[in-house]
């Protein structure tokens, strides 16, 4: 029994990948070297892929082998969101923090605010290089909240012509727009595989 559910995860989870790539059957059979038919049975949840069948189909789904068949289970997948939305939280806060600090300081001389610039690119495109396979609105969703809503209270909190006029002033506003755009679009600037 345990069998049969894990094939039928690899199946639908392979077939859900290729729809999500815009990749046909045939195009996945192709550029994996893999048989058709053995492509529609593995989706169709008739078979289980042998190893070496599940590298070539993971190459081309651009996964590795362990990301695919990883199972959740309820228990572990709770504590799993409620760890992972956590973190994200805490990092949001911290990147929010550290922008500030550099920018929003009153005593913050000209290096300072070079330094939040320098830094609202720099911490972004780490994070754009080791979420690679996440899409733009995914990455920005998760990493970008903090800045976003940041940028929101300062307006909110300010007004938006003392928060307009002290955010470009004092370089805050520049930073988060740097951030923002980096998080999205950061991963044109890195190389292709």
């Amino acid at each position: 029994m345990k069998n049969k559910k894990r094939m039928e995860f690899i199946g639908n989870r392979i077939s859900s990948l290729r729809i999500e790539k815009g990749i046909t059957q045939e195009e996945l059979a192709e550029l994996s070297k893999v048989n058709l038919r053995t492509i529609q049975r593995i989706e169709k949840n008739e078979t289980t892929p042998r190893n070496s069948t599940l590298e070539l189909i993971c190459e081309v789904l651009k996964i590795s082998t362990s990301d695919l068949i990883k199972e959740n289970s309820d228990d572990n997948n709770i504590v799993t969101i409620i760890t992972n939305y956590f973190f994200l939280i805490v990092f949001n806060i911290a990147l929010m923090g550290i922008i500030g600090f550099l920018t929003l300081d009153q005593n913050a001389n000209i290096n300072s605010r070079f330094g939040g610039v320098i830094t609202s690119f720099f911490l972004p495109i780490c994070i754009v290089f080791f979420t690679s396979k996440m899409s733009n609105g995914e990455r920005l969703l998760k990493y970008g909240t903090g800045y976003i809503a940041y940028f929101i209270m300062c307006l909110i909190s300010m007004g938006f012509g003392k928060a307009w006029i002290t955010g470009i002033y004092s370089m805050l506003f520049p930073c988060l727009i740097i951030s923002i755009l980096t998080l999205f679009y950061g991963d044109r600037l890195l190389p292709k595989d």
